[in-house]
């Protein structure tokens, strides 16, 4: 039974994985023995992150690109090719926030975080796809949403509606790629405690109410999502695809 986790011999790209969730989800998959391919827009702090897992005795190298550059996410992907690196994993991670009311939101922010949110899986999903695809064996994406991939909160509406895409992005890749023995499914984290939350999580009064309003009355752990990603990146989610599993300690169960 245990085989069914193991991910040795299989390579998986983490966009966003230089710190946070992505750096979570990296390890993880590293500790259940895949090769990793860490990646961020910071050549330095993509280079400290491959360090960080190199030194625990993990296979890991770094990709910096921008994951809103076309050019850029293909210029990535062969230069992969031509170091004979073939992704079997993509985890799309990679996400920023913006928060103010929608009536003063800026439509350049709205965008930004439309493209880096949601256009950047397409994007990246789409090489990705296309190698596994030629390779004829398959493979698993896994695209990240969010608490807002089922429900809205103010002051963060392009999230919101990128979240949303995320969770039908992956039900379309899945419609079209299932038979290439492609599967594409969503993690929805809940309120975890990372860097984009910082701001919250030092907010007395946010804190108080996410610890109020989820069953765990705690914020989430990075690494309580790395199960979920083992699962989804391993043979034992082969006839899972078109899925979003939440992460959230309940939160969504709830009234």
């Amino acid at each position: 039974m245990s085989t069914l986790f193991d991910l040795t011999g299989r390579t998986a790209l983490i966009t966003g994985s230089a710190r946070g969730l992505g750096y979570a989800f990296a390890l993880g998959l590293a500790e259940a023995g895949a090769k990793v391919v860490i990646n961020a827009r910071n050549v330095e702090q993509v280079a400290q992150a491959v360090d960080q897992l190199r030194a625990q005795g993990h296979d890991a190298r770094g990709l910096p690109f921008d994951v809103t550059d076309e050019a850029a996410v293909a210029a990535a992907f062969a230069a992969l090719d031509a170091q004979g690196v073939e992704i079997d994993i993509l985890i799309n991670n990679a996400g920023i926030q913006h928060r103010a009311p929608m009536v003063e939101l800026a439509l350049a922010d709205w965008q930004r975080v439309i493209d880096t949110n949601l256009t950047s899986a397409f994007i990246v999903g789409k090489e990705a796809a296309k190698r596994m695809i030629a390779r004829g064996r398959g493979g698993k994406v896994i695209n990240i949403g969010s608490l807002t991939s089922e429900a809205a909160r103010a002051t963060v509406a392009p999230y919101t509606a990128a979240k949303g895409g995320i969770k039908m992005l992956s039900r379309a890749m899945a419609a079209e790629w299932a038979q290439f023995g492609i599967q594409v499914n969503t993690i929805g984290p809940g309120y975890i405690q990372t860097d984009m939350n910082t701001a919250l999580i030092n907010n007395p009064t946010f804190d108080a109410w996410v610890k109020a309003s989820n069953p765990t009355q705690r914020w989430g752990k990075p690494e309580e999502l790395m199960g979920t990603a083992v699962f989804l990146s391993s043979r034992a989610s082969d006839y899972v695809n078109g899925q979003i599993i939440y992460v959230d300690g309940g939160w969504l169960s709830v009234l």
